[in-house]
């Protein structure tokens, strides 16, 4: 009787520890900014000011989370998107994001606008250790992530863009000779510094001049952050960009290969139905759609670890993520020591009413900052 009872005894004990173990693994954990109901996300953008064109991707961001929380949320929780205008001033920035941090307290900032705002907020954000995710730059800087574990970018960087166009001019103009008219800046210096290194000294630079943002300029050849049709060439003129060479990573609205696409047809229903009054000819609500559609994948990985330091533990851990409105062959790959999230684009020049892709889908490898 004495062991019958001992064996019993025993076998609760196993049931209570096995219970314990359980309630363990399944236990939530959460930061600031984020419960079993919500997850807050913050946003700064250029709704007014010389920037005010981009607005229109802070605008399709919030469409995009009314879209996910219309049909039901990230894992059963609804996203309170708090996004504010900072005119593209980064003083302004810097007061907004420390009310979205300190006074909002989202979970995390995501898809702040503008290099000279973000690196205004970079070093407060890693000072709070609150994440400064998908920044809309493509400043090399966003990749350090041993100085500032807490900022990561998400487009091709300047650098790797400026690899792209040495790749294309020593394949089809290797006899040439290049003259770099430079926006005088870390955004224009990076792009100088990509197309040096990919041109590994094999072509000429017989000129090379800086410009202020408040000079006139004529240029040949735009970013890729420029060459919206609706959002900037239409604006100045298509007469104007005829012949113009840039690069995209992005299905571009305008070109009609995609009218029979899915992901295309998918992104025209969305905006048709969260954004009609956007502009479906210009590329941003393309970016605000596809970075959106990255970091809700991120907070999927998350799953019921909703903490600071776990949303930028699944950021560095996408794997060959494919998305609609992505160029075929374009995917997202990061890791622990790879902070550049889309390393992939193509060439393409301008004909007076739509880009024509050239060539394939290039790398552009980086040479550190």
């Amino acid at each position: 009787m004495l062991l019958h009872r001992i064996g019993l005894t025993a076998t609760a004990a196993l049931g209570v520890a096995a219970l314990v173990v359980g309630t363990t693994v399944a236990e939530k954990k959460y930061d600031t900014g984020a419960t079993d109901t919500e997850i807050k996300i913050g946003n700064t953008n250029p709704y007014s000011g010389p920037a005010s064109a981009y607005g229109t991707i802070g605008k399709t961001i919030t469409a995009f989370f009314n879209k996910v929380n219309a049909e039901g949320g990230i894992n059963g929780r609804k996203v309170n998107f708090i996004s504010y205008d900072d005119g593209y001033s980064p003083p302004k920035t810097v007061e907004q994001a420390r009310k979205l941090v300190e006074s909002d307290e989202v979970l995390f900032l995501f898809n702040t606008l503008g290099t000279p705002p973000n690196t205004a907020i970079q070093k407060y954000m890693n000072s709070k250790k609150v994440p400064q995710l998908f920044v809309a730059t493509g400043a090399t800087k966003w990749g350090d992530h041993k100085d500032f574990p807490w900022t990561m970018g998400w487009q091709p960087t300047y650098q790797a863009e400026g690899h792209i166009y040495a790749k294309y001019l020593l394949e089809h103009h290797p006899q040439g000779k290049i003259g770099i008219l430079y926006q005088n800046d870390d955004y224009g210096k990076d792009y100088v510094k990509g197309l040096k290194d990919g041109l590994v000294g094999k072509m000429p630079i017989v000129a090379e001049l800086p410009y202020e943002t408040t000079d006139p300029t004529v240029d040949s050849l735009l970013n890729n952050v420029s060459q919206s049709v609706g959002g900037v060439l239409q604006p100045a003129g298509l007469e104007n960009s005829k012949g113009i060479l840039s690069s995209y990573y992005l299905k571009d609205p305008t070109d009609p290969q995609w009218k029979d696409d899915a992901a295309y047809k998918d992104w025209v229903a969305f905006m048709e139905k969260y954004y009609p009054e956007g502009d479906r000819t210009s590329t941003f609500p393309v970016y605000g759609y596809t970075a959106s559609q990255t970091v809700v994948q991120v907070l999927k990985q998350c799953g019921d670890e909703l903490t600071r330091a776990n949303v930028m533990k699944q950021a560095a851990n996408l794997k060959d993520l494919s998305l609609g409105m992505l160029l075929p062959g374009v995917k997202i790959n990061t890791s622990a020591t790879d902070w550049y999230p889309i390393k992939q684009m193509q060439m393409q020049q301008f004909d007076g009413q739509r880009w024509i892709p050239i060539g394939p889908i290039l790398s552009g490898e980086l040479s550190g900052t």
